[in-house]
């Protein structure tokens, strides 16, 4: 929900305020930026957090709290520093400063509570039912968004009044930040998290750089397949970057330059009404998406229905009646990495047509077309990554220091612990601690899975930083002035009113050139995907 209501509005805020279109690809370095950082260090402090009210939940409280208070200063940016300011070039700097500053502490915030709640799910679900709740997850992305981007179709003004802001993006920071705390909030009161304690003997000195160490030995030595997964993450993130971050201002523009109707001229809010347009067909990308993570998995043969009989979990057995039926059916059905191919080259071939679009229900379209490519983004990698974690991983669970933990038993003697929680973990175990894993098999710590989730988010970060640059040089090449429509009336690069008009309705929209290389990037991910089917075969 947050980052819909980021996405839509902050690139036409920070243009608004008098940001170019090429330095404002800058400030969304902040995204893979975020990743890249907080990942791996709110793992690595969480992992050997020792708090009583246990290892993710005081990161995500913490978190949730920072997003709220910085949400909050950039819908009121311009009030605060106006508050200290008088009207001057200065006050101008310092208000866009202090934006970009509140974006890159939401991002940052953000990620810290994406990582801990994503590792709340490999902690707490016992190994079957990782897919499941990986699928869930994806679940309730698609409604945070579809609820995020349905919220920024309303005229807040006008249901609102003027009760949580006197513009729209100011009312959405406040609906976000309340959403924000109350999900958060809901999750720690609800989630039985464990509590690590820490036997004598363990590795205590075990920090941030032997594990990143690890990170960087493991990366560089990863099993073929898991190398083909991250490569296709690769070359997908660099298409789904600039789509991601800018269509919804995409949608926007088109209205407004080739709708010969339209006006923005005398709006009171142009920031609110390129919003609420581009979040329409965000809007109803996210109900295809939701659909498509719905359905697609019952038309969709996963990768284990591929692995050999003695892999399978389970041998499907339907009522005689049906069973030619059920096996026409079956046969019938596309497995994932051809699902996940196809996938590409739908969001290749819908971003192919972006420069050529002059229509905003064309473009809703095509934005919308690339809700069932976003589904299976969400989707595909997570569950083939699963797969072969859960292939690689050994009955006994193994730390990156080599030391092993459970789940210990709520009568315990080992320790004296608060009532209030009464799960524990601890590093190094005692003999009688395998007895207790015999009664539980399927227990789940996640720390394999774990390692190889963090080298799979590097190679969806670091793809955000190729696109942000693409982005940098296209806007800088093709829109190197301020934002058109949204100061129009004023002077653009020198030029009158008169000029302001002209530069709206001619030359190519540089958003929609980023997205066309995007789609280039896509049949590369397209490519890779293929390959990786090919390393399948070899290899079963």
């Amino acid at each position: 929900f947050t980052w819909g209501i980021e996405m839509t509005y902050c690139t036409p805020y920070l243009l608004q305020l008098g940001l170019t279109k090429s330095k404002t690809s800058l400030v969304w370095i902040a995204g893979p930026l975020s990743g890249l950082v907080m990942g791996p260090v709110i793992g690595v402090l969480a992992d050997n957090s020792k708090s009583k009210y246990g290892r993710r939940r005081p990161f995500m409280i913490g978190g949730g709290i920072i997003v709220a208070m910085g949400l909050l200063v950039l819908g009121w940016t311009k009030e605060i520093v106006g508050f200290f300011i008088p009207e001057s070039e200065l006050r101008r700097v310092l208000t866009i400063s202090l934006a970009v500053l509140s974006i890159y502490l939401v991002d940052f915030a953000i990620n810290a509570i994406q990582s801990t709640s994503r590792s709340l799910i490999v902690d707490t679900l016992p190994i079957p039912k990782q897919q499941k709740g990986s699928a869930w997850a994806s679940r309730m992305i698609a409604i945070g968004h579809l609820t995020g981007y349905g919220v920024s179709t309303l005229d807040l003004l006008k249901v609102l009044g003027n009760t949580l802001g006197d513009s729209q993006f100011k009312q959405c920071t406040v609906i976000a930040a309340l959403a924000l705390l109350i999900s958060v909030g809901v999750t720690s009161w609800a989630v039985d998290e464990r509590v690590l304690i820490a036997s004598k003997d363990a590795d205590v000195k075990s920090g941030a750089v032997k594990v990143v160490a690890k990170i960087l030995k493991t990366t560089w030595n990863l099993p073929d397949r898991i190398r083909a997964i991250c490569w296709v993450q690769f070359w997908a993130w660099i298409g789904w970057f600039p789509f991601l971050f800018y269509s919804s201002t995409w949608v926007g523009e088109t209205y407004y330059r080739y709708t010969p109707t339209a006006s923005i001229a005398n709006s009171s809010d142009p920031l609110g009404d390129i919003g609420r347009i581009g979040s329409l067909s965000l809007l109803i990308f996210s109900i295809v998406t939701f659909i498509g993570s719905v359905f697609l998995p019952f038309v969709v043969r996963s990768p284990d229905s591929n692995a050999k009989p003695g892999e399978r979990n389970f041998t499907p057995r339907p009522p005689a009646a049906i069973a030619p039926l059920a096996k026409v059916l079956h046969g019938s059905k596309p497995d994932l990495l051809t699902a996940w191919m196809l996938s590409h080259l739908v969001f290749a071939g819908s971003m192919f047509l972006a420069p050529f679009v002059r229509s905003l229900h064309m473009a809703t379209v095509l934005v919308s077309i690339c809700g069932i490519p976003w589904a299976l983004a969400c989707w595909a990698p997570f569950t083939f990554m699963g797969t072969e974690v859960n292939r690689m991983t050994a009955p006994s669970t193994i730390l990156a220091n080599g030391s092993s933990y459970r789940r210990l038993p709520h009568a315990s003697d080992e320790f004296s612990g608060p009532a209030s929680s009464p799960n524990f973990l601890r590093l190094n175990h005692l003999d009688r601690d395998l007895e207790d894993d015999e009664e539980n098999e399927d227990s789940s710590t996640g720390e394999t899975a774990g390692i190889y989730l963090g080298i799979l988010n590097l190679f969806t970060t670091l793809p955000q930083f190729v696109g942000t640059f693409i982005s940098m040089i296209v806007f800088e090449i093709l829109e190197p002035g301020r934002h058109p429509e949204l100061h129009k009336g004023e002077d653009v690069e020198g030029g009158g009113k008169d000029d302001v008009v002209k530069k709206v309705t001619e030359g190519p929209n540089g958003i929609a050139v980023c997205l066309f290389i995007g789609a280039i990037c896509a049949v590369g991910a397209a490519y890779a995907t293929q390959r990786m089917r090919g390393l399948y075969k070899r290899t079963r």
